[in-house]
């Protein structure tokens, strides 16, 4: 009888953990201005101040330079770049933002994306989804519902139905924009449902829902742009109140 295979290692997994909890703090750090008014640490010092070694950080290091936040030079070492060189497509970079001190701003800068985007990608579900694609939809709008009689979180399900609707599109950019849908719509949502002082309307996803179903791409594409119009006009008061 053979012996028993030994189970794998788990140092590369502790490795990996290490590193993506060394790039969120980081990254976070670096978001929230903390080397506004100081030079950022070399990797020794990192690895110093984080307790990790040096291959760690330098990985944590190379992947924040890929978000756009750091950037290595000759003789000036690791730098931190400036904001308008992130890349706000990048789901960590995206959450850093949300979790700082909180932006009316970001977040109409966001639905203003939406509004470009969605739309189309509802009128695309309507006329090239199939039907898993549609029943995921669907799942999408029942989710809601429950959520309205408490048997369903407001907001995953609320998300699962753009989620799905951006999947039915079968463009494969309107799909990969799910990450930044998904990780920006959980601020944006709990935020406008507070303005509201309830959820979000049924009967507007249903118009949605309803002309993906009939395969009426001009009806979906207006009943997005309208739901997301109710945001962008929620969150302008907002920023107005704000002022």
């Amino acid at each position: 009888m053979s012996p028993p295979e030994s189970p794998a290692p788990a140092a590369p997994i502790l490795g990996r953990n290490l590193t993506y909890g060394m790039l969120d703090r980081i990254g976070r750090a670096i978001v929230t201005g903390q080397y506004l008014e100081r030079s950022f640490p070399t990797e020794a010092e990192l690895a110093k101040q984080h307790g990790v070694s040096r291959s760690v950080t330098r990985e944590a290091v190379k992947m924040l330079t890929a978000k756009g936040l750091l950037s290595a030079r000759p003789r000036q070492g690791t730098i931190v770049q400036p904001a308008s060189s992130w890349n706000l497509f990048d789901t960590d970079v995206l959450r850093w933002l949300l979790e700082r001190q909180f932006s009316v701003d970001l977040l109409r800068h966001f639905n203003e994306l939406r509004v470009a985007i969605e739309p189309e990608a509802a009128a695309l579900a309507a006329l090239r989804s199939d039907d898993a694609d549609r029943a995921a939809i669907t799942a999408g709008l029942v989710r809601m519902t429950a959520a309205e009689r408490g048997d369903d979180d407001p907001l995953e399900s609320d998300i699962a139905f753009h989620v799905a609707i951006l999947n039915a599109s079968k463009n494969p950019f309107y799909q990969q924009f799910r990450d930044v849908v998904e990780t920006a719509l959980r601020t944006s949502i709990r935020f406008t449902n507070r303005i509201k002082g309830r959820n979000a309307s049924i009967d507007d996803h249903a118009v949605v829902h309803d002309a993906i179903q009939q395969r009426d791409g001009d009806a979906a594409r207006a009943g997005m742009r309208h739901l997301i119009g109710e945001v962008l006009q929620l969150i302008e008061g907002a920023g107005d109140k704000a002022g």
